[in-house]
């Protein structure tokens, strides 16, 4: 039913620490530039993927988990 149907906002993981580290990542958020950049043309499935699995994994490795 269309009535019961949940949607999520998915906002950026941008936390204002905007410089891509040695490894090719955002010393802030974790994304590659590609990632950055491609940001507002990626669908819901796509942001939601990289903020709730993709991210946190590469934060986990950087030991900022």
């Amino acid at each position: 039913d269309a009535m019961t149907i949940q949607y999520r906002a998915v906002l950026s993981p941008c936390i204002g620490i905007c410089e891509i580290a040695d490894d090719g990542l955002c010393s802030g958020c974790h994304r590659t530039g590609d990632e950055v950049a491609a940001w507002p043309l990626l669908n819901d499935d796509v942001r939601l993927h990289l903020m709730d699995e993709v991210l946190p994994r590469r934060a986990a490795v950087r030991g900022q988990a």
